[in-house]
């Protein structure tokens, strides 16, 4: 096992004034390729007086002592990592919540894309949380700690900073928006990775199409590009480490410079070299014969394409501007050119869904194996959770009996297809609903799913002994005054925004 640093680093604990864990809630596997997680190691590696060790679930033993930490920085990105957060506490002896830990524990703080969103429902366990891109507030709160102050002092001086919420000290924060003036990419090549050996570098942050139910589109706004030439430098950079490559971002296509960059990954291949170039997935109105030529001359053999909803009337309700046409049309060219299969992905139990626009997702199913013999084509299914600043954070779910008569539907009729689907666990993605949209009184909730196992039934029993309503928080339609408690955080549009928004698409049905 091997671990390859694109940048100058000291391999060795360093005399410093600040120790810090860099905490993942997660494996070592993902950690290794998260690109946020790991571009925020990075600036603290490289800091003189900072040392700073990974932490992830698996982490056994550790070259700092806890003792001897100053701060305990979690990355968390899903809704369900409070599981292994508490694992991880468990682990090192911490205790869960902040009130607990007193001045021989280090401050434990979380940033991500959850907490951004959302920080109420851990507001008790973390002792402030960064809101939104963290490279900058990296450095700053960095900075505050190498002062001789105490935990309190110190709490006062981060919630100074812009992007920085420390609850019971400052009521309303602004999140933090990064121009993208360099580009971030890994910085540590593993072959322990989950994508092993891999180079992924972030072409750009957010998406335009903003659907109506994207948080990671709107909480990611404006969209930004990664600057050309420093671009193709770190592509550079990563191709003389390893042959494989990831492009990374929620509209990587729509980068400017997008055909040219699978131009020229084309052109270093027909010159004899072995690169192999992943796209997480491809826009299916950006899908071309040049890029899919590239995609296949990397080793690409399948990709993904997300078509949310089977109907026309659906896409249209959500923002999501392509037409079956496009669709077909956008397979044919990606059978064409060479590969081998793509999956589709969608979600059911979007707002205003009939039975007519789930049979539509058969009926178009249909229609592209029809077209495209001896391709290989699957689905991929979520069930609609309503998330925090944007434009359907006012609708409920469809309950969890319809969503599975709708699931056990689409995987009857893709199997007389023979076509393969996966769909999310609408049992499930009730509780992540139920987390999406909780407050402050879910903490000791959250305690007492993680003590009793942490399965389905556990999120019942502790839900009915501390008298959680799940369903007015997953299934309830709130009206346009309801107060959320996330509405503290400053994001752009905007709530009134986001009600126009919600009023505009709801005009197109």
């Amino acid at each position: 096992m091997s671990e390859t640093y694109l940048y100058d680093r000291i391999d060795a604990i360093k005399d410093s004034k600040v120790n810090v864990w860099a905490a993942f809630a997660g494996c070592e596997a993902f950690a290794l390729s998260s690109l946020g997680y790991l571009w925020i190691y990075k600036i603290l590696d490289e800091m003189p007086d900072v040392n700073v060790e990974r932490i992830t679930s698996d982490t056994n033993s550790t070259q700092i002592p806890i003792e001897c930490v100053n701060l305990i920085a979690f990355s968390f990105s899903f809704d369900f990592d409070f599981l292994t957060l508490f694992k991880m506490f468990d682990k090192f002896k911490i205790p869960y919540k902040s009130k607990d830990r007193n001045e021989d524990y280090p401050l434990i703080c979380a940033g991500g894309p959850v907490v951004t969103a959302n920080p109420e429902p851990y507001k008790e366990i973390f002792d402030y949380f960064v809101i939104g891109d963290g490279e900058d507030i990296t450095v700053q709160m960095t900075e505050i700690l190498k002062n001789n102050l105490t935990k309190s002092e110190i709490l006062h001086e981060l919630a100074n900073l812009e992007g920085v919420y420390v609850p019971g000290i400052n009521k309303n924060v602004t999140k933090k928006t990064k121009k993208l003036s360099e580009c971030i990419y890994t910085p540590v090549i593993s072959d322990k990775a989950f994508f092993q050996d891999t180079f992924i570098v972030e072409v750009e942050r957010g998406c335009s199409n903003c659907c109506g139910f994207c948080m990671a589109s709107y909480l990611n706004l404006p969209i930004r590009y990664t600057p050309d030439n420093n671009l193709f430098d770190v592509i550079k950079l990563g191709l003389e480490k390893t042959n494989k490559i990831a492009l990374l971002g929620a509209q990587v296509s729509a980068h400017p410079k997008f055909s040219e960059i699978c131009s020229y990954i084309k052109l270093r291949i027909d010159c004899g070299e072995k690169i192999d170039m992943n796209l997480s997935s491809i826009r299916i109105d950006a899908v071309k014969p040049d890029i899919i030529s590239a995609l296949t001359a990397a080793g690409q053999k399948t990709t993904t394409m997300a078509i949310e909803a089977g109907s026309e009337r659906l896409r249209k309700f959500i923002n999501k501007h392509i037409s079956e046409t496009q669709i077909l049309n956008a397979v044919k060219i990606a059978k064409d050119g060479g590969l081998k299969g793509i999956k589709f992905y969608g979600m059911i139990g979007i707002p205003h869904e009939t039975d007519e626009d789930i049979k539509e997702i058969i009926t178009l199913a249909k229609k592209i194996k029809s077209e495209n013999k001896g391709f290989n084509i699957s689905f991929g299914f979520s069930t609609f959770v309503p998330k925090p600043h944007t434009p359907f954070q006012w609708y409920g779910r469809d309950s969890i009996k319809s969503l599975t008569k709708k699931s056990e539907y689409l995987k009857k009729e893709f199997a007389k297809l023979g076509i393969k689907v996966t769909i999310s666990s609408p049992k499930w993605d009730y509780w992540q609903a139920v987390m999406s949209r909780g407050d402050d009184s879910l903490s000791d909730f959250m305690i007492e799913v993680y003590k009793l196992g942490g399965k389905l039934g556990a999120f019942n029993k502790a839900a009915l002994k501390f008298g959680i309503d799940a369903d007015s928080l997953a299934e309830e339609t709130y009206p346009f005054e309801k107060e959320f408690c996330w509405d503290f955080i400053e994001i752009k549009p905007g709530k009134l925004s986001l009600i126009e928004e919600n009023k505009r698409l709801n005009s197109i049905l």
